[in-house]
């Protein structure tokens, strides 16, 4: 082990003896006490000495050989610190991919405070290489999820749309102007190229499926119609319940913008659960739905640029959330804002009785990722 104290957290002392590793609540950790030898021997910890080395240097700073391993593991055991060769072979094939590790520098020092063991965000950023996500919509808001995903270093992001690239489809971080009159999908196809980190990992290989290709870990719904996303289709929904495909919606309709539900099939409320709470809320929401979606729209849909640049940052942060085997919040709940004021709210959707999918049976305790990478937890 080489240990080094995560530079993403960082150290102030609170008092004469009591480091703070950490500025926010979420994060934060305090350790002692501490006197100034120690304090100094934190200097070493930057992931350039193995333990013996380290236990030599502190000899010299009146430190025994005990009290560096107590220290070491009290700080291990506290997550706050990392080993730069940890991981794993996956993480060791990354690390040698220079140009990639300099793009994801970021990730990694936010990735190491989420997943505290030793070595986690680099086995974190190797796994999502294996995963494979498919976007369903190129509109401002769909666009901007893929890029930021593959971006993010998902292996493989798949966005499925028709038609043709309009004007008002361009927005920063998703389609360019020049992408106007191209297909939809072909644009999407080369933004995600063109947002893709160290390449995609070789078919048949980083936890490929038979075939050649890696089983789908997350659909994202993110129609332009945002319509499609408040009151999904049940009928369309049913393929991925059917499947056990995760899926999460995300979309503006009118000046709301709405992240969720994460469906997890069988375990948590699907599209077909919320069309029958509904109904049973408001008996003419049927009727009126029928309405809305009948007939040749001939408007562009409202869809506020910053809104749906929220919405896609927060859809995206979410999917990255569920596919390094974390449940966000929006698991069975979802997340709205609506213009001018945008304060965020949730409303949990539970499983219904009278739907199909099976998860009103479920114990919603019993819930864990599908598709997700292994989850780390704080020890101590």
């Amino acid at each position: 082990m080489h240990p080094m104290l995560k530079p993403a957290l960082r150290r102030a002392w609170r008092g004469r003896n009591t480091v703070q590793f950490g500025v926010t609540p979420a994060h934060a950790v305090t350790l002692g006490p501490m006197d100034i030898a120690t304090g100094s021997f934190l200097e070493l910890l930057d992931g350039t000495r193995g333990l013996p080395l380290l236990r030599e240097e502190a000899r010299a700073l009146d430190l025994s050989d005990h009290h560096v391993d107590t220290l070491v593991s009290r700080l291990t055991e506290a997550g706050l610190l990392d080993d730069p060769k940890a991981g794993g072979p996956e993480a060791d094939a990354l690390r040698r991919r220079a140009e990639t590790l300099e793009r994801q520098r970021p990730d990694a020092a936010s990735l190491s405070v989420v997943h505290p063991t030793p070595g986690g965000a680099m086995r974190t950023l190797a796994a999502r290489r294996a995963t494979r996500v498919q976007v369903r919509g190129a509109g401002r808001v769909g666009a901007a999820i893929a890029a930021v995903l593959s971006g993010s270093g998902v292996g493989r992001v798949e966005v499925l749309d028709g038609g043709r690239t309009e004007p008002w489809d361009v927005a920063p971080g998703g389609l360019p102007e020049a992408a106007i009159g191209e297909r939809r999908d072909t644009a999407a196809r080369q933004l995600v190229r063109r947002s893709a980190v160290g390449g995609s990992p070789r078919a048949g290989t980083d936890g490929a499926a038979p075939g050649g290709e890696p089983a789908l870990s997350l659909v994202v719904v993110a129609p332009r119609d945002g319509l499609s996303v408040y009151a999904p289709d049940p009928d369309t929904a049913a393929q991925w319940v059917a499947s056990g495909t995760p899926h999460l919606f995300a979309g503006v309709i009118e000046a709301t913008g709405v992240v969720g539900p994460l469906v997890l099939p069988g375990g948590t409320g699907c599209a077909g659960c919320l069309a029958l709470h509904r109904a049973e809320r408001d008996p003419q929401w049927p009727r009126m739905l029928a309405q809305w979606r009948s007939g040749r729209r001939t408007w562009v849909p409202a869809c506020d640029l910053g809104l749906a640049t929220a919405v896609a940052g927060l859809a995206a942060a979410h999917a990255l959330s569920f596919l390094d085997g974390d449940l966000p919040a929006s698991t069975g709940t979802r997340w709205e804002a609506a213009m001018p004021l945008l304060d965020w709210r949730s409303e949990r959707l539970g499983p219904h009785t009278d739907c199909s999918c099976g998860a009103a049976g479920h114990t919603e305790g019993e819930l864990t990722p599908a598709g997700g990478a292994a989850h780390d937890t704080m020890a101590g």
